[in-house]
């Protein structure tokens, strides 16, 4: 028997190692812990919530959050498309890498049969203007059962291919070179000294292919909670102008609660 379609509201939770930008990482440590929430209703419509806290800044209680309204169609039993709007807040000189463009505009469109493929635009705008394009494809593989036949244990590989435009990373070098010449103010009163790596940028406004991203999240549910580890490895391409490195290893814990 199928279920019938119904209200659901989900909480959650989760801890990342640094935080991921289409598979790309800002050159400071971004590990941060978030809170998350979602209100999806029968019809498709859904509205989201989250509140992100960097692990090493002590001086805010949120260091950004963020709002978003969706809309989930159906088309047959293999066809979803999705469209969504989410912002923002992002304090002055934020350290997350895309913090220029706190408005995203998005369009998805999946086909399920064996694998699911899906791609997706999305146009990032603010302080900045960017549009990247995102092909997916992963398998759900259901493992069994782990201590009773009301729960469950699941992995979904994907694979992952992004190519955009990288104004966004403008305003990053800006934003860090103002962080850096504060912290070289209050460094030498400390007693200490660092010094600054030289940073290269390139033409941003030409659409590139930027990573190749391998996915493997496994998840333990029940009914009402779900408890998901999932390891992320990006590898740049030589358009990516990011300058941490040539891959990124990205781990992710959360657990879900849904009413």
């Amino acid at each position: 028997m199928i279920a019938k379609p119904r209200n659901t509201l989900t909480f959650g939770i989760s801890y990342a190692n640094n935080a991921s930008y289409y598979g790309q990482k800002s050159e400071e440590k971004t590990s941060y812990i978030a809170a998350v929430a979602s209100y999806r209703l029968k019809s498709g419509l859904y509205f989201t919530g989250s509140a992100f806290r960097l692990l090493k800044d002590s001086a805010k209680l949120a260091s950004a959050s963020s709002l978003g309204i969706g809309y989930n169609i159906k088309m047959g039993s293999k066809w979803v498309a999705d469209v969504s709007y989410s912002h923002t807040f992002y304090p002055a000189y934020s350290p997350f890498l895309q913090a220029a463009n706190s408005n995203t505009a998005s369009v998805l469109l999946n086909f399920n049969y064996f694998l699911t493929n899906g791609i997706s635009v999305d146009y990032a705008f603010g302080k900045q203007d960017d549009i990247f394009a995102t092909f997916t494809t992963s398998k759900d593989i259901e493992l069994g059962n782990l201590f009773s036949k009301k729960d469950g244990i699941s992995i979904a590989p994907s694979i992952e291919i992004v190519g955009g435009t990288q104004r966004f990373y403008t305003t990053y070098i800006e934003n860090k070179k103002i962080r850096d010449s504060l912290l070289d103010l209050i460094t030498p009163i400390l007693g200490g000294g660092r010094s600054t790596p030289a940073t290269t940028t390139k033409e941003a406004t030409s659409f590139d292919l930027l990573s190749y991203s391998f996915k493997l999240p496994l998840s333990y549910y029940r009914s009402s909670y779900l408890i998901e580890l999932s390891y992320q490895l990006s590898v740049l391409s030589k358009e990516a102008q990011t300058g941490a490195g040539d891959a990124n290893s990205f781990f992710n814990i959360t657990l879900y609660y849904q009413f």
